[in-house]
């Protein structure tokens, strides 16, 4: 019977170091190490803390991607499935706010273009309240659109390769949302 128990313990250390390994905790938030979209697994590349001015936490970013880079161009340019997890990390985070920030983003996107109705797309399928801990995904299926969610429910699509350069280009572009963002989201 001791044989049997320190067997179901070793399992038991085994398997938990298992699920653990298949997290990874970034700013206290726990993000998969890996996800699949449209079939095809994509990588946490990195990830990293929303502030403003310095002292107040918004959100935790992070990027999925293919393969591991540290090349913000490659991965804005690139037709392939990627994606752009936000966890909120303070109730200062408003829907609101967030498409506030989504347009001043896209004004100041480096790559691929974006017009005033995707903003208004954005608004009308964000249109419930946010609140801390809610996660926004931002989805890339290649040769198709991106895919928007919230808590793990699909709210809308954006079509295009031209709109997820434009996209992605807010955090990871030349004039990003924050430069140490987009940085942790690059493994830097």
């Amino acid at each position: 019977m001791k044989i049997f128990k320190a067997l179901l313990l070793a399992g038991a250390m085994i398997f938990s170091s298992s699920a653990q390994a298949q997290t990874k905790n970034i700013e206290g938030i726990d993000f998969p190490t890996s996800i699949s979209m449209n079939g095809q697994k994509t990588v946490l590349n990195g990830g990293g803390l929303r502030t403003k001015l310095y002292f107040l936490d918004l959100y935790v970013g992070a990027l999925y991607v293919q393969s591991k880079t540290s090349d913000a161009k490659n991965v804005i340019m690139a037709d392939e499935e990627m994606g752009i997890r936000i966890e909120i990390a303070s109730k200062l985070v408003t829907q609101e706010r967030f498409i506030d920030a989504l347009e001043e983003g896209f004004a100041n996107a480096s790559a691929g273009k974006s017009n005033a109705n995707d903003i208004q797309k954005f608004k009308n399928f964000l249109k419930d309240e946010f609140k801390k801990g809610d996660v926004i995904s931002l989805n890339y299926n290649a040769g198709d659109a991106v895919y928007l969610s919230k808590n793990d429910n699909q709210i809308g699509k954006f079509e295009g390769l031209a709109f997820k350069q434009a996209l992605f280009s807010i955090w990871l572009g030349d004039i990003p949302a924050q430069e140490s963002l987009k940085d942790e989201m690059l493994g830097k």
